[in-house]
């Protein structure tokens, strides 16, 4: 069990967010926390302390007038710790090759393997083919519908048809290196964890030990960590924002990088 830092970006500033507030229309969304410090300064923290494997989240469309300055703030993080963090928001075939050369680890990809709501083989043979297998985050971010948890896409607000499960897991793995899964309907408002999701993920990385898998989402304390420790057996990497007292909550970022 790791501890996976983030750098959220949006308007051209490092933010915290409630997930699932965030819309293209207006580039509006409700902020937990906006930080006057630049992505670089993050990023040179988690240099500092040893800490691989985080993620920068570019939180603004291709079309919005902020999409230049959020990635601008991106690559100063990325040169800031090179090889030390990955990248999503707006990944595709075309330009994950630029956020590697960059500095980024790895890509991490959501939207762009989804085409109307079904999974696009296609596009992620085609992203594989570009920048390699070891590369590649797939981003699973779900909500929960009836009795089971789906992924998610544009900007968290549309369904798709795959759901997240033990086998969706397995046909997967052999395209990526890591995945990502938020609890959306928890993310930034750190009420607690969704343990339901937690545990599956946790069962299924027991037999999978291979491939990592960071789950985010919901996590508000210390007591709330420990509970994610008993629930995934430990198996699973974690990411806390908003409860981060680094973004203005209560959580020690002292005490967590020591996990």
């Amino acid at each position: 069990m790791r501890f996976r830092p983030c750098i959220d970006i949006h308007n051209g500033k490092v933010k915290q967010i409630i997930g699932g507030s965030l819309r293209d229309e207006g580039d509006t969304a409700r902020a937990n926390f906006s930080s006057e410090k630049g992505a670089a300064y993050y990023a040179e923290l988690y240099k500092k302390d040893g800490l691989k494997g985080g993620h920068i989240i570019l939180l603004n469309h291709a079309g919005s007038e902020f999409y230049e300055e959020t990635r601008k703030q991106a690559f100063t993080a990325l040169r800031a710790y090179p090889g030390g963090m990955q990248i999503g928001g707006g990944i595709t075939a075309e330009n994950a090759g630029e956020y590697l050369k960059a500095g980024a680890s790895h890509v991490i990809v959501t939207s762009y393997v989804f085409c109307g709501g079904t999974f696009c083989w296609d596009n992620l043979e085609k992203l594989v083919s570009v920048v390699e297998r070891e590369k590649i985050v797939l981003d699973l971010s779900c909500r929960k519908k009836g009795d089971a948890y789906y992924v998610v896409t544009d900007r968290w607000q549309k369904f798709t048809d795959m759901r997240v499960d033990h086998e969706t897991l397995d046909q997967l793995t052999g395209y990526c290196d890591e995945f990502l899964i938020h609890g959306v309907d928890v993310e930034g408002k750190r009420s607690g964890m969704e343990e339901e999701l937690v545990h599956m993920l946790g069962e299924w990385k027991d037999t999978r030990q291979d491939i990592p898998v960071t789950y985010a989402g919901g996590i508000g304390s210390l007591e709330d960590l420990e509970r994610f420790w008993q629930i995934s057996g430990g198996r699973l990497d974690f990411t806390i924002g908003s409860a981060l007292d680094l973004f203005g909550g209560e959580v020690p970022y002292e005490m967590v990088i020591r996990v």
